[in-house]
């Protein structure tokens, strides 16, 4: 502290009293100051934010004096609610619909032996390879002959040991005769060498018959296949002795080509199948697991005499060429029975029936690319298409995707279309080899409702950036949409 000139520090006048208090006029007039430019900052942020919001809000292409939309709705998404709402559509069309009935079976080989010896002995040889196709008749194993060769021969020799004993004997039956006829003999000699004639001759036919049964068991020692079928794993290997009372056999030989396929239908469908039946034989479909690829075209060939009283199915057996071997025994497959084919009706794609609590119906698009509701009848559909029996015609374009903001009378822009076989082609419906149209509805996808333009990301409705894109100009969005021929609100979505 200072001290006034001419005056002593010691003067009471001038040493500062403890008591008195400091005064706060400066102190309070900078607090006041600070709060204000604090409030002011803050109104500035906030109409800073509200004026922003204001301009992101207003109507795309409006006049100043238009009203403003609903709460939360941005422009884009007025425009994309009051145009005209995007859709994929398709023609009903006129077509052949074969009519199947699915079931589900199990290949069967047509005949399967197990190959066995029939006699006892080394196995020498085996003359297939495992997964060979064979013929009946081709020789697939050789068994050690040695024993039999020589039961056979000695078949042989006893019965040429007989025989010369009966052409003794046939001999002496002429020269008792001559004297029987002459009384230098008696007749009762000339009938006793007639006996033993009968006798050799007899003996002769005993040994031609064991010779005929050696000559089969030497020819045992060699195995032949008994059928034309597929050869599988070998179950014995060479040098092993087998015996004809083995049941482990040599080898399994499958009839695949032509090859059984056994399945079962619901009784229900019984009466069909034999009403259809008895006009012919009736084409069947072996399918793959995904219940589309088609492995092999057959015929029905037997339907069981009595129903399973447990499962209430009838068990049915269909016969197929197997050219290309694609189906197996033990295989499982999808099976489809065709009974009837209907002719010219209208057929559109399964997904342009829709369900209601009124039952069936179709939007319908008419003059003016406005849609109508128009209930249907269902005869029968798959996954593919559906056989209208009544409510539309063919010609008729029909909505298959793009439901979700349609209603009676509502406006569509169609960005693609195809005929009710959902080719997307036009072309009429083109009938298979059992005369049925095959038919295959088209997988399409359509971009969300509320974009203006499915071209232009979804957030450059809304003013925002596109995610991926940089946010470097906002002002860019908004004179793109306003710098269009007229107000959003008549813009159409392609």
């Amino acid at each position: 502290m200072s001290v006034p000139p001419n005056t002593s520090p010691d003067d009471p006048a001038t040493r500062p009293s403890a008591t008195a208090a400091p005064k706060p006029r400066r102190s309070r007039l900078r607090r006041a100051l600070g709060v204000g430019l604090a409030l002011a900052v803050m109104g500035g942020t906030v109409w800073g934010v509200v004026s922003w919001s204001g301009r992101r809000s207003a109507p795309v292409g409006a006049d100043e004096g238009a009203p403003p939309g609903p709460p939360g709705m941005t422009a884009g998404r007025r425009t994309a609610r009051s145009g005209p709402v995007p859709v994929l559509a398709a023609t009903a069309a006129t077509a052949d619909v074969p009519v199947y009935f699915d079931g589900v079976g199990t290949a069967r080989a047509l005949n399967s032996v197990t190959v066995r010896s029939q006699v006892d002995g080394k196995l020498l040889k085996l003359n297939f390879e495992e997964g060979q196709t064979v013929r009946k008749g081709d020789v697939l194993a050789e068994i050690d002959p040695t024993i039999y060769q020589a039961q056979y021969d000695q078949a042989v020799a006893k019965k040429a040991q007989d025989e010369a004993l009966l052409a003794n004997a046939k001999i002496d039956l002429e020269r008792y005769e001559r004297l029987a006829k002459s009384n230098a003999t008696s007749q009762q000699q000339a009938d006793t060498q007639r006996a033993t004639v009968a006798q050799y001759a007899a003996q002769v036919k005993a040994d031609q018959a064991s010779i005929d049964n050696q000559k089969a068991y030497l020819d045992y020692t060699k195995v032949v296949a008994p059928l034309t079928g597929r050869t599988g794993i070998r179950l014995v290997d060479v040098g092993n002795l087998v015996k004809a009372a083995d049941t482990t056999g040599i080898v399994t030989i499958t009839q695949v080509q032509p090859i059984y396929v056994t399945f079962t239908l619901p009784q229900q469908q019984l009466s069909e199948v034999v009403k259809a039946f008895a006009h012919g034989a009736l084409p069947v479909l072996a399918l793959g697991t995904d219940n589309t690829t088609v492995l092999d075209r057959g015929l029905l060939k037997v339907i069981d005499n009595q129903v399973d009283a447990t499962t209430g199915t009838v068990r049915m057996r269909g016969e197929f060429p197997n050219a290309d071997l694609q189906l197996w025994p033990g295989q499982f497959v999808n099976v489809k029975l065709l009974v009837d084919t209907l002719k010219a009706v209208v057929v559109v794609p399964t997904a342009a029936v829709q369900r209601g609590p009124d039952g069936t119906f179709a939007y319908v698009i008419g003059k003016g690319s406005t849609v109508a509701v128009r209930p249907v009848t269902v005869a029968q559909q798959d996954d593919r298409q559906a056989v209208i029996a009544s409510g539309l015609a063919a010609g008729d374009r029909i909505v298959t995707t793009g439901f979700s903001q349609l209603s009676d009378g509502k406006k569509v822009t169609v960005s693609g279309e195809g005929n009710g076989n959902g080719t997307g082609n036009g072309a009429a419906p083109q009938a298979g080899k059992d005369g049925a149209s095959r038919q295959k509805t088209e997988a399409s996808a359509i971009a969300p409702a509320d974009r203006a333009d499915p071209a232009e990301p979804a957030a450059a409705v809304d003013g925002e950036p596109a995610a991926g894109k940089p946010a470097t100009d906002r002002s860019a969005a908004e004179s793109r949409r306003s710098g269009t021929e007229g107000s959003a609100r008549g813009s159409t979505v392609r």
